[in-house]
């Protein structure tokens, strides 16, 4: 493995530790708004334009379905507020590149993403802005997206794999572009 996953895992605390003063809520908030920033500059770090441009769409796509759903869906906040609880469009901000990364570079960079993407939901419930199942359907929507977006990485370069049986033997050479 590289070291690049322990670099993510020490960018998604570093944006924890901006979290502003004022609780819980803005901290989650906070990393809502850095998760995103992160998976782009993972992507950019890597020279992967087609993955900056999956990332941009899967989250386009979920933020914009929660805030559609959130206009249509009158199901009242927690906290009696507003009726616009269903879905957390925070959570959908979040949970959009967490699965983004999963998805397009695996679990390693996935599971400190998600970590942070739950941390984000638990914020919004713990303020009682939105109900467990807000941020399920947030998480359900990101998911969903990232499977019909999100292509799996291929390393640029040169692959080979050499095989041998009783029968003979092969050599397999490929370059990826």
């Amino acid at each position: 493995m590289t070291k690049t996953p322990a670099f993510i895992l020490a960018l998604l605390l570093l944006s924890g530790g901006v979290a502003r003063a004022d609780g819980l809520e803005a901290a989650g908030t906070d990393i809502a708004i850095a998760l995103p920033l992160i998976a782009g500059g993972i992507s950019l770090y890597k020279d992967d334009r087609t993955g900056l441009a999956q990332l941009t769409v899967v989250g386009l796509a979920t933020v914009g379905t929660a805030y559609g759903l959130k206009s249509i869906v009158r199901e009242r906040r927690p906290d009696k507020s507003d009726y616009k609880s269903f879905p957390s469009d925070t959570s959908a901000l979040a949970f959009a590149p967490a699965q983004y990364l999963w998805d397009r570079y695996g679990w390693e960079y996935g599971l400190p993403a998600y970590a942070a993407a739950a941390f984000v939901g638990y914020s919004r419930i713990d303020a009682r802005k939105h109900h467990w199942y807000d941020v399920a359907a947030s998480a359900g929507l990101a998911f969903s997206f990232s499977k019909i977006f999100t292509s799996r990485y291929r390393e640029r370069g040169l692959a080979y794999a050499a095989s041998a049986d009783t029968d003979g033997g092969a050599i397999h050479v490929a370059y990826n572009f």
